[in-house]
């Protein structure tokens, strides 16, 4: 259930060439895009279709990382991508980033999901139904 401030669960997508520690430490490494940009890009379980097939279509498999929204929210700025990379996603709305001094490891994340692409996302998505809470 989403607290009346926004959703219960961001999420952020890793690439498998970025992996993921079994052990969560309490920073995890940041992307470069994330650092250039000042924040850590995250989306919401609607978005994350979308994100999948945008950005992450040419992965083999990704980390599917789940964040618990009230962990996160004092830090959390709700922006508008600016559509230059895939152009207007619509429907999706705000975008979450995290603004915490690129601080993500074991006491943001809930939970850890390794997802492969199999022809593309579709399956990977329909396989996860109940673990990507909208």
């Amino acid at each position: 259930m989403a607290s009346s401030d926004g959703p219960k669960y961001v999420y952020k997508i890793v690439p498998s060439s970025a992996p993921i520690p079994e052990s969560l430490p309490a920073r995890l490494p940041i992307s470069d895009l994330d650092q250039q940009s000042g924040f850590i890009h995250l989306s919401t379980a609607l978005q994350v279709p979308n994100t999948l097939k945008f950005f992450f279509k040419d992965e083999p498999c990704v980390y599917m990382l789940r964040i618990g929204y009230e962990k996160v929210q004092e830090n959390i700025r709700w922006e508008s991508p600016d559509a230059k990379v895939c152009g207007p996603r619509g429907g999706e709305g705000m975008f979450p980033h995290l603004y915490n001094g690129h601080k993500l490891g074991k006491d943001e994340i809930e939970s850890v999901a390794t997802w492969k692409n199999e022809d593309g996302w579709d399956r990977a998505l329909e396989n996860a139904a109940s673990w990507l809470v909208y």
